[in-house]
Formats: structure tokens, sequence, C-alpha cells
């Protein structure tokens, strides 16, 4: 079963550290606990350097009853689906605003697709930006995707090939009574005949991200021209 992990005040008491190594140190100790290199909490996604406004954020989140909201989504899920371990479930707020630290594509993209760490380890993390307006229905829907893509992952073969990401998502969406759409159908349907069974990760990223994302990180382009993901 799927179990929130609260960790809201612990960020905002962490972030009320002054910006210093000490700081850093600290947010090693948060992931690591008294483990040497394992993953104790996986808040992975914050920036531990950031800045003021990430605090802001947080206290935006924190007036919106963030894990109070995301409790709610656990308990649905939990009734209509039963992952046999229990599942932590630790929202994490990835700054794309200020700073080096986080790519927003690259960061997405692993947050999405690149879950074997954490499933090994029974962690879910739903990723919030610090460059979104937050709002419940946005908790609400992003937190119901990334329980999805988990449990996904505990009911299927690890995924791998374009192919299996793919059927990932379509699980998502279905599931989370979306539709998944994309403007040029034709095109998509044509790049998954051509390179559905790959698992070079650049094909995968270039698929749900296009051709900007992947010129952006220097990867190479295949003609997709518009991301899955755009808000």
């Amino acid at each position: 079963m799927f179990v929130l992990k609260p960790i809201l005040d612990t960020m905002i008491a962490f972030y009320e550290l002054p910006r210093t190594p000490e700081r850093f140190n600290r947010y090693l100790e948060l992931l690591r606990g008294n483990t040497k290199d394992d993953l104790v909490l996986p808040v992975g996604g914050f920036n531990p350097m950031a800045k003021e406004h990430i605090m802001e954020k947080l206290q935006e989140l924190k007036t919106l009853q963030i894990e109070k909201i995301m409790t709610e989504i656990t308990i649905q899920l939990n009734s209509h689906y039963h992952p046999k371990a229990a599942i932590e479930v630790v929202f994490n707020l990835a700054d794309d605003l200020h700073g080096g630290w986080t790519n927003r594509f690259s960061t997405d993209y692993s947050s999405k697709f690149k879950l074997n760490a954490l499933v090994q380890r029974n962690f879910c993390t739903p990723f919030f930006w610090t460059s979104e307006i937050p709002s419940e229905r946005l908790i609400r829907e992003r937190t119901r995707e990334y329980l999805l893509r988990t449990l996904f992952w505990k009911t299927h073969s690890k995924p791998q090939t374009l192919n299996d990401f793919f059927n990932q998502e379509q699980f998502v969406m279905l599931h989370a009574s979306k539709k998944l759409n994309h403007p040029d159908m034709d095109q998509v349907d044509s790049f998954l005949k051509t390179y559905g069974e790959s698992d070079e990760e650049t094909v995968i990223f270039n698929f749900f991200y296009g051709d900007e994302a992947s010129e952006s990180l220097g990867y190479p382009c295949y003609g997709i021209k518009t991301s899955w993901f755009e808000d």
C-alpha cells in the first residue's frame, strides 16, 4: 500500500539553515541517514543550496495542505490497487527557477522514467516545481500520476524500451481518467514503428520531450516537435 511520509516541516526547517557547507552536509544526512551511501529519504529532487524562493513555495504548499491532499490520494489508490509492499510517498520540490542544480527536462525525465532505484527501495516521489503556481487540483493530479507510475513498475516487468515506457504512460493516463494526446498522432505511430524496441535513452527522451528539449541537452533530434508533458 502507498503511505505518505511527511517531510514538509523537515524541509522548511532545512531551508531555514544558512546557505553554507553545513547545510549541504545536513542534506546528505537527510538523504543517507546513518548509512554510508544508501538512500533512506528520497529528497534528491530538492536543491540543497536553493535561495529564499523555495521557502516561499514550501509555505504556499503548506497553506494548501499538500500532504493532507496527498494522503487522500494514497487512500483512494489503495482502495482500488493493492501493492504488496508498503511504498513511502515523498513529494519533491525541484528548483527550476534559479541556479544550475536542476535542468527541467532531464530532471522531469528521471522523475518519470528512471525509477529503478526508488522502486527497489519502495519509494514514490511526486515532483513539483518552483516555477509552478500550486493548486489543490495540481497536487491531486500530479500525485495520482506518480503513484500510478510506481504501481506500473510494481505490477509489470521493468520498462526498458520505448514501447515499454509508452505503455507506462498509457497506463497512467487510463487510470488517471485522462486521455493521452499528441498533436501529430501519425508521427507518433511512425516513430514507434521505427524506434519502439529501442532502449536508447536519447531516443526515449526525444519521443516524450521533443527536439527542442533534446537539442538543449546535446542529444540527437529525431523530428518530434512537441513534448507530451507541456503544461
